[in-house]
């Protein structure tokens, strides 16, 4: 199914183009070991999973059929992998817009959702909140005890408010994006729009639009730079590099800058790795000329 005649540019072909995960009937080895990774992709927002972090026991349980995905999906949400990942450097409202993304695939409808997650997991704990999404009818009817959890949120379908549509994006930000290296850090996405029960603007993912996560600096004094360009031997194709987050080595790691730099072709290559090296994290590559 077709998301959007745009969906190319806000980088949700992915998800149009493909299936849910299911693990069915009279399922195979190799159907449990794609549901695993699937789960691992979606619940742990696509961050790198290294092989000494992986839940070896809970795996070992969806393998001997002694536990159902939905079980597993519950393991994983409740892991100190995924509280590392996303509890304890997250504010609480972050937390939940993760829980909403991860465990229901879309973005919560309205500030009264949010409020009552808040008020569970104070009362009851983290755990118990995790129960409430896994256990909810909403999950029930759209994933069952077999089916991966997956992004609802991209299509309007029965049961799903279309301001969900927009807010969705603002959680999302790309197939290869991951949910612990977004530019806006560990703060909430949508508690203005929540507060305020407006839609939020579609904003293209990574790479779809240029400068679509870019922040230039407050001060209004962004230099636009190069890393030693040469005439010699360039193309005359030139390319602009918008950072977020660059470290420089003369400052302190908690003063930040924004930063451009404009570099040929044959530089771009090394231009990334230069910005790699100083902790920045790349906004865009866009075509400067």
């Amino acid at each position: 199914m077709v998301i959007t005649n745009a969906a190319s540019r806000l980088g949700t072909s992915a998800f149009s183009d493909s299936s849910p995960t299911e693990l069915r009937p009279n399922w195979t080895p190799e159907d449990a070991k794609i549901a695993i990774n699937a789960v691992y992709r979606h619940v742990l927002g696509n961050d790198y999973i290294m092989a000494v972090e992986r839940l070896v026991s809970l795996e070992s349980l969806l393998n001997n059929g002694q536990i159902t995905v939905r079980e597993f999906v519950r393991g994983v949400a409740k892991s100190d992998l995924y509280k590392t990942k996303f509890l304890h450097p997250n504010f609480q409202t972050r937390v939940i817009e993760l829980n909403f993304k991860h465990l229901l695939g879309r973005a919560p409808y309205d500030e009264s959702e949010v409020v009552e997650h808040l008020d569970r997991y104070q009362n009851q704990g983290f755990e118990a909140d995790i129960d409430s999404y896994i256990d909810s009818e909403e999950y029930e009817v759209n994933f069952g005890d077999a089916t991966v959890p997956y992004y609802r949120g991209f299509s309007t379908q029965m049961g799903q408010k279309g301001v969900g549509f927009s807010r969705m994006f603002r959680l999302y930000r790309g197939y290869a994006n991951s949910d612990r290296s977004q530019l806006e850090g560990n703060t909430s996405r949508l508690a203005a729009e929540l507060a305020q029960n407006s839609a939020s603007a579609i904003v293209g993912a990574s790479g779809g639009n240029e400068g679509w996560a870019y922040r230039p600096s407050k001060q209004g004094v962004m230099p636009n730079q190069t890393f030693g360009r040469s005439s010699v031997g360039s193309s005359d194709r030139l390319y602009r590099i918008e950072v977020s987050g660059i470290s420089l080595p003369r400052y302190p790691k908690v003063r930040r800058s924004s930063k451009e730099f404009i570099v040929s072709y044959e530089q771009l290559s090394s231009t990334l790795q230069q910005i790699n090296k100083l902790g920045g994290k790349v906004a865009s590559v866009t075509i400067a000329q």
